[in-house]
């Protein structure tokens, strides 16, 4: 089979095309023909490096293995069993949960033990892979590209709204709101939890597009009254942040919360490291959540929301397999909105 493999740490050029034998499914998995695989940020900052390098780059102790298959949103049709799975899954089509854990239910996504496909495992950017049946579920809508770019974006974005427990009468600031998870957040936040939500962007071409997807105010971090314009469109202060950019839009983000205000972040685009005064911590009860990915409930109620409509899929671009390269430094560029997918099938 056709695979796309990184092969160390560095630039695009550590992706190479390559051909494999085809993965054969042990006793408990499925082999599943790949129809979509979305892009993320994390296998992105896995090859570059930035989540650190040798035993610190993988979310196990001992690190990834290079070379390593990456992708972690894939949708596909199953075709072949293991000899403790049910015949009657071959042919069904799936989207994966992300990631295996031996935590208990409801705290799987924090187990020491979690091990990220396309990162401990073998991922999306192949032909074919292979996964544990229980993890394969059903997919929510008739169309893989569409199926195939909520997995770890839509998991990741559910679970910051269930975090600071979204509810309608509040108001949600979303940061990043034109990228894969801020456009989710845009559209749990409004259209399944019923909040008010301020979207966040650099271009206010997309303004209409983001109001579409739910955004009652759209406003662009470029402004050099950012704080002001938040609190004035909102009439005051806001309930709470849901942030994937990191340390530029942090200071900005505890200025306009509420006493009592929950700031989430899955995130760090915009920067790794910043400065806190803790004195703003405390004197406005500021509640801090770091958040990624989520549980395999989460997971079922998102893909419930899905198939009702409530969420829609946000794609911007999608390329072939072999256009793996180009596909990712694409991603990287800013004003786009919502996912880019790789079709193994092109």
């Amino acid at each position: 089979m056709k695979a796309v493999q990184v092969t160390g740490y560095g630039d695009v050029d550590k992706l190479e095309i390559v051909e494999l034998a085809m993965p054969e499914p042990k006793d408990h998995e499925v082999l599943i023909k790949v129809k979509a695989c979305a892009i993320n940020n994390t296998e992105i900052w896995m090859r570059e490096g930035a989540y650190g390098t040798g035993s610190k780059s993988g979310w196990r102790p001992e690190g990834v293995h290079f070379p390593r298959t990456p992708g972690s949103d894939i949708s596909g049709r199953i075709v072949k069993a293991g000899k403790l799975v049910e015949e009657s899954m071959i042919g069904k089509d799936v989207v994966l949960f992300p990631f295996t854990s031996s935590g208990d239910e409801g705290f799987e996504h924090i187990s020491e033990d979690m091990s990220f496909i396309g990162s401990e495992y073998d991922g999306g950017y192949a032909e074919y892979v292979v996964w544990n049946a229980d993890l394969c579920f059903d997919m929510p809508l008739s169309n893989y590209t569409e199926s195939g770019v909520f997995s770890v974006s839509g998991l990741t974005a559910w679970h910051m709204a269930e975090q600071i427990q979204a509810q309608s009468g509040e108001t949600i600031m979303v940061t990043g709101a034109n990228g894969g998870v801020g456009s989710l957040n845009v559209q749990i936040a409004s259209k399944v939890f019923g909040a008010t939500v301020i979207a966040i962007v650099g271009d206010l071409d997309l303004k209409e597009r983001m109001k579409e997807l739910g955004a009652t105010h759209v406003l662009s971090y470029k402004s050099n009254n950012l704080a002001k314009e938040i609190i004035e469109v909102n009439g005051g202060p806001i309930d709470s942040v849901l942030d994937v950019v990191g340390d530029a839009l942090f200071s900005t983000s505890l200025q306009v919360l509420k006493k009592g205000g929950k700031f989430c972040t899955s995130g760090s685009a915009g920067g790794q490291n910043t400065e806190l005064d803790f004195r703003t911590l405390y004197l406005k009860h500021i509640t801090l959540y770091g958040s990624v990915l989520g549980t395999r409930e989460e997971f079922k109620r998102m893909l419930n929301a899905i198939s009702e409509g409530k969420i829609k899929p946000v794609i911007d671009r999608t390329f072939p397999l072999e256009k793996a390269r180009e596909a990712q430094i694409y991603f990287k560029k800013t004003g786009k909105l919502g996912k880019i997918v790789l079709l193994p099938e092109e």
